[in-house]
């Protein structure tokens, strides 16, 4: 079956810098605004543009993102002549145990591609926050005459050394391209966001692996820029890499932001709605008689007795009486008990508040066992925690999933601890 086109979706991120979030589950499956997925924005960027063949690389805890994207149904991409296949490593085979980087694991799949017989393969990264129409993204490649295209986005100065950079030539072509620079010579970043011709892309792929090369930025595009026609094409929209804990809150917040340009309603992102009961078998939201929200995403299921402002909370939380939550993003089922002061939070699934708690308070200063990933106020709570009554947590504190302090006998957390 002759596919013009076929998408391969790299999803099997670890997600070390996002620390708890991606504890358990890959970091392409993290919630993202209520009752989305990270992975639903790629997904649905892939099924707008038309593009019905699709494989799933994952490798890092892929249960949750194998049973979020089942077969590719809640985007429509199912069917005779429609797929989405998860490719996860094939143990057993002597070069095929783990995938060693991004280019690998599309190489160790190549035959999933041929079975197609595109023209064009499109590569792309679950983890990102951005709506591109990848039609015009083939258009202009082909246009072009491009071997391959890559898609770049103009990000601040200084923040371009944490990217592979491009320099272009005034013919759209790229001249040069550095990857995370120490001084870079340019702002344009890759998106993470590739288009090749299917030939162009086995014979990089089989050279850049002859000399142990896995990686698409960092292997695979200088090769192909010694001898091919590689161009640069720039998105202007809305992107956002939320590989990191106050990168993914901000994103979040966007959401609540006039203007920032994240707009999921005009983006037609889709997602899986039967999934952990997300959304289908959810009840109506109820707000009790003093419940107060202000500028917030409140999922179906929820049940508020409090006030909310400037905060997201996804499918089931219960917010208990005289209780205020404000700058902070809840996950799933997490309950909330009266009385509860919660600021600039992260809550991740399935956790218990108890009365009178206090969440993010006190003087800010860096986590100490990780002070390069939470050091802006953020609290950070893991998965099936419980916080006993009158509990206080501290900002830039992370309490680890499963932990019950109560049992532990501890009620008071100092900023910048790890529980």
């Amino acid at each position: 079956m002759k596919k013009n086109i076929v998408a391969m979706l790299l999803a099997g991120g670890v997600g070390t810098r996002l620390n708890i979030l991606a504890r358990k589950r890959a970091k392409p499956a993290i919630p993202f605004g209520g009752i989305y997925r990270i992975i639903d924005f790629t997904m649905s960027n892939i099924a707008n543009s038309g593009i019905d063949v699709v494989g799933v690389l994952t490798q890092y805890k892929p249960l949750s993102l194998m049973e979020h994207l089942e077969d590719g149904r809640p985007w429509d991409i199912f069917g005779r002549t429609r797929n989405v296949e998860v490719l996860p490593p094939k143990t057993g085979e002597e070069t095929s145990d783990w995938y060693r980087g991004t280019s690998d694991a599309v190489w160790q799949n190549f035959n999933f591609i041929e079975e197609y017989s595109p023209e064009h393969i499109l590569v792309v990264s679950g983890d990102h926050i951005y709506n591109m129409n990848y039609n015009l993204l083939r258009e202009f490649h082909e246009a072009q005459q491009a071997d391959a295209t890559v898609c770049l986005v103009r990000v601040p100065e200084e923040e371009a050394r944490h990217f592979g950079i491009a320099i272009t030539a005034p013919d759209g072509r790229i001249a040069d391209w550095e990857e995370k620079p120490s001084k870079p010579r340019s702002n344009l970043a890759s998106m993470g966001v590739y288009i090749f011709n299917r030939e162009v892309l086995a014979w990089a792929l089989a050279r850049a692996a002859k000399k142990n090369g896995y990686d698409f930025a960092k292997d695979v595009i200088p090769v192909l820029l010694k001898q091919k026609r590689v161009c640069g094409y720039e998105f202007n929209g809305y992107w956002r890499d939320v590989g990191t804990l106050d990168a993914y809150w901000n994103a979040n917040m966007d959401l609540l932001r006039t203007g920032s340009g994240l707009d999921i309603e005009n983006w037609q992102v889709k997602t899986n709605m039967t999934d952990r009961g997300e959304i289908g078998d959810r009840p109506s939201t109820y707000f009790g008689r003093f419940a107060e929200v202000r500028n917030s995403l409140i999922s179906r299921g929820c049940m508020i007795d409090g006030s909310v402002e400037n905060s997201i909370l996804s499918p089931g939380v219960k917010v208990g009486k005289n209780t205020s939550i404000r700058d902070s993003i809840i996950f799933h089922d997490v309950t909330i008990g009266g009385q509860v002061e919660i600021k600039r939070a992260i809550i991740d699934k399935d956790v218990v508040i108890a009365e009178g708690a206090r969440v993010g308070i006190g003087e800010s200063m860096p986590n100490a066992t990780y002070p390069g990933q939470l050091f802006t106020g953020l609290t950070l709570i893991g998965k099936t925690v419980r916080i006993p009554a009158t509990g206080r947590i501290g900002t830039n504190t992370i309490i680890k999933p499963g932990t019950d302090l109560a049992r532990k006998k501890l009620r008071d957390i100092p900023p910048g601890s790890t529980v």
